[in-house]
């Protein structure tokens, strides 16, 4: 599934080249798979016997080596073969304890033969004709080999099935020369030791005793000290990969491997020091005519920074020496890898960048809606022009802090500025606990009103609430020039208004008509800690719900006389209801305030959905201007 059959099949032509090379890909895997501990294979061919050596730091497992290469053998070269164990011991290595199992390694000469024979009938095989038998004799004259056809039929036949079965046949047989063809040799080198040396200038050829007897000129070059005749290999380099003991007995017994091996910092010029040790790797030869090991190898370097740190250029290199390719392969690797990264550290910054927008914007439209009722602050963020509103009824509340010319005469200005900010602070937190508006302050003096910018038809209950809950929250905030609390004077009126935005410049959301002038009067004639009330804002209210009492027949200026009433109490709320405080309460009445919680009152109009309420507020803006209304404003 994952692919490493066509690894394992393209390993050698075969089952010897497969063995020996099984121990170069388990090399490569292991860059994938780090904790891969894997076996060592190498076969050893001796008095016409072929012998596998298995080694491995797990025991026991060598019992399935038999039926995996029988397997390979079968599947991947068509042959049979049988392994039978001759020698089993444990040997010392660096690592450890190492399984040492010898097999010796059998071809069945019956199931080549009947290779042989499968391989005919696939050629040729048995042809019927007339229920008459072709058969194919295949004999052997001389060097080579006979195919003759018997057939039953005309001697026309005969000749075509011949010629068919001797082409088939020639093409099997030259496969099987193929695969077991010898290569030719020379009586003697032709290469000079000059030539050989700067050919492959990084190879070393060593006796059994480690005596170095060759070096490739760049070796010597970046290792000093080679070119001392008698210098030991173990005396510059140690062994990194396989991790076996340094000698050549241990050298031999991994000689498939890819060996690793690094120069000692001690074997190194003191002015080297700073310089990162040179790596070597390569494939080990044994020479068993001179009984010495070739070491024919490459610098392990993977980038041209790397090349760069052992004062090295593409040049040492060989130019058939594949180590070229790969750092300047991984050198453009890497500069993909850099791009990649820059990429990746320029979209987080982006993402960051985004999400601090982001939560910029949400500040900034916090603000806007603070200023401005949110569908207006939208209609004006998209550059449409709002539109006045004509409301018919809504209640405006006007409210001012008793003695308050006097308190800041004899006061600090910070003082005052504390003070109102205290106020003001709390009285914000209660337009969100019922629902109304906040429309403008100026100095002492907070306006504020009810059913606008969106109708409801409880404006006056929340109003009157609200008007509550500022009377027990001013109580909260001390005078600076008595240190007592301070007082405030509340009226409240209930009428029609007209309602748009006035100005481009800090644009103001502001009500206009006569209910306004009359709420303020209502505050300005009213008393200390007081919430005077006009006639229309007491008939609006529910007497079953709100103690109210007869303050009586009072001049009013502009008006004349009026009767009017002061706002006690609610009767069926706690204080805690209408100061909107957390008594065990459900999440969806809950609703954040200035990073605090606070408890939404419900009313009447709270039993439409949310989705319901903004169906009507986007519907209907405002309200639609009456054509009297619109002309009034414009």
């Amino acid at each position: 599934m994952s692919g490493y059959d066509r690894m394992l099949r393209t390993l050698g032509g075969n089952l010897m080249e497969f063995i020996e090379n099984l121990d170069a890909l388990h090399s490569y895997l292991s860059l994938s798979y780090q904790e891969m501990n894997a076996p060592s294979f190498r076969v050893e061919r001796t008095d016409g016997m072929l012998l596998l050596h298995y080694y491995s730091d797990r025991k026991g497992l060598y019992h399935i080596v038999p039926g995996i290469l029988e397997a390979v053998s079968r599947d991947f070269f068509d042959s049979e073969v049988t392994l039978k164990i001759l020698h089993q011991d444990v040997e010392e290595e660096r690592t450890g304890k190492k399984e040492h199992v010898v097999f010796f390694l059998s071809q069945n000469e019956k199931e080549a033969k009947n290779g042989v024979k499968e391989k005919i009938a696939s050629a040729g095989g048995d042809c019927r004709e007339d229920e008459k038998v072709t058969k194919l004799v295949l004999s052997k004259v001389g060097g080579g080999y006979y195919m003759q056809a018997k057939c039953g039929n005309s001697r026309k036949d005969s000749l075509f099935v011949n010629s068919l079965c001797v082409l088939s046949i020639t093409l099997c047989f030259i496969e099987d020369l193929i695969r077991t063809l010898e290569p030719f040799f020379p009586e003697r080198l032709w290469v000079e030791e000059r030539t050989f040396c700067c050919a492959f200038p990084f190879h070393i050829v060593f006796d059994e005793t480690l005596k170095i007897k060759q070096a490739g000129v760049n070796i010597q070059k970046f290792v000093p000290g080679l070119q001392i005749y008698g210098t030991r290999l173990d005396e510059y380099f140690s062994i990194v990969h396989p991790q076996v003991t340094f000698t050549i007995f241990s050298i031999r017994k991994f000689i498939n491997s890819q060996f690793v091996l690094k120069i000692r910092r001690d074997a190194l010029p003191k002015l080297w020091a700073r310089r990162p040790m040179l790596k070597l790797r390569g494939q080990m030869i044994w020479m068993d005519s001179m009984q010495c090991m070739m070491y024919l190898c490459s610098p392990k370097l993977r980038s041209l920074e790397e090349l760069e740190e052992q004062r090295m250029h593409l040049s040492d290199i060989a130019q058939h020496d594949t180590t070229r390719d790969l750092i300047l392969f991984n050198q453009q690797r890497l500069a993909e890898i850099e791009l990649s990264n820059q990429l990746e550290r320029k979209k987080e910054e982006l993402r960051i960048l985004s999400k601090n927008l982001e939560a910029e914007k949400k500040k900034s439209e916090a603000l806007l809606y603070a200023m401005l009722p949110k569908h207006v602050a939208n209609q004006l963020k998209e550059g449409k022009k709002v539109e006045a509103g004509d409301f018919s009824c809504c209640t405006i509340l006007f409210s001012d802090v008793v003695t308050f010319t006097n308190i800041c005469s004899a006061c600090e200005p910070i003082q005052i500025v504390n003070m109102l900010n205290s106020m003001y602070s709390r009285f914000d937190r209660l337009t969100s606990v019922h629902g109304v508006y906040k429309v403008e302050t100026i100095g002492d003096a907070y306006m504020v009103v009810g059913g606008i910018p969106v109708p409801v038809s409880s404006h006056a209950e929340r109003v009157a609430n609200f008007a509550l809950g500022m009377r027990i929250a001013a109580r909260e905030v001390m005078n600076p020039l008595t240190d007592k609390p301070i007082q405030i004077r509340i009226g409240v009126h209930t009428g029609p208004v007209l309602a748009g935005v006035v100005g481009e410049k800090m644009p103001r959301y502001c009500l206009f008509g006569d209910t306004v002038n009359t709420a303020s009067r209502m505050e300005s004639h009213g008393l200390p800690d007081k919430i005077h009330l006009s006639p229309t804002t007491f008939r609006a209210l529910s007497h079953q719900v709100f103690e109210m009492v007869e303050r009586g027949e009072i001049q009013v200026k502009g008006k004349g006389k009026m009767t009017t009433h002061f706002l006690r109490k609610n009767l069926h709320a706690t204080e805690n209801e209408i100061m909107g405080r957390l008594k065990e309460t459900s999440e969806d009445t809950l609703e954040s305030h200035h990073g605090k919680n606070v408890v939404i009152m419900k009313y009447a109009e709270d039993s439409l959905t949310a989705r319901d309420a903004e169906h009507r507020e986007d519907a209907t803006g405002l309200l639609q201007c009456s054509p009297n209304a619109q002309k009034l404003w414009d």
